[in-house]
């Protein structure tokens, strides 16, 4: 049925161009083998019987969380060694690439093994590259960070938002509270961690 077809379409786009376009006589032969050799091809290649093949969704970059990325500035500065790597994990993450993403900050770790910042920030790298779950590499990051920098609040804000992508809400919830007695006051980052540990009490009091 394809191929009867094909002969319908070749004989129409024939007759369109010569009788439509009023291409000129001379160029008929030209266009005849033009249309014989695209049939050639389907001939060999085509596959009339093959069904449709669903439409696949075009790839998208995520979008940039503003407040997310306002609020690590806030805890870590942003014009620093550190924080080089992460600018250039984040470029990663949004191509879709977390196992990169993890790898950047790993090799930032290799030159700057007692940082905090990348210490927490693996954490959030593998904890993504293994599907927003905190495995035992994501968990240890954190927890050499926490060592790192045990007054910061930075650790357990993260580990406490690795743990809601995962769905353990309660653990989300004590790890923030403690972010939030860790953050000296007046400080912006403490009212924002605030702020987003009294909207997850709500949620948890919702679904409750």
């Amino acid at each position: 049925m394809g191929f009867v077809a094909l002969l319908l379409l070749g004989g129409a786009a024939f007759a369109a161009m010569a009788f439509g376009f009023r291409v000129d006589r001379l160029l008929w032969s030209m266009l005849g083998a033009a249309l014989c050799l695209g049939g050639v091809g389907y001939a060999w290649q085509g596959r009339p019987m093959l069904g449709a093949a669903q439409p696949r969704p075009a790839a998208t970059t995520p979008p940039i969380d503003v407040e997310e990325a306002q609020l690590r500035d806030s805890m870590f500065g942003r014009f620093n060694a550190d924080t080089a790597y992460l600018v250039a994990a984040d470029a990663m993450t949004r191509s879709g690439n977390d196992d990169a993403a993890a790898r950047v900050v790993l090799g930032g770790l290799s030159k700057l093994p007692q940082s905090f910042i990348l210490w927490t920030w693996a954490g959030v790298t593998l904890a993504a590259d293994a599907g927003h779950r905190v495995t035992p590499p994501a968990l240890l990051a954190f927890r050499q960070a926490a060592r790192l920098a045990p007054e910061h609040p930075a650790p357990p804000y993260y580990l406490g938002f690795a743990y809601l992508e995962a769905g353990e809400v309660r653990k989300t919830r004590t790890l923030w509270a403690r972010a939030v007695r860790l953050s000296p006051e007046g400080t912006p980052y403490r009212t924002e961690i605030a702020r987003r540990l009294a909207l997850l009490d709500r949620l948890i009091a919702a679904a409750n």
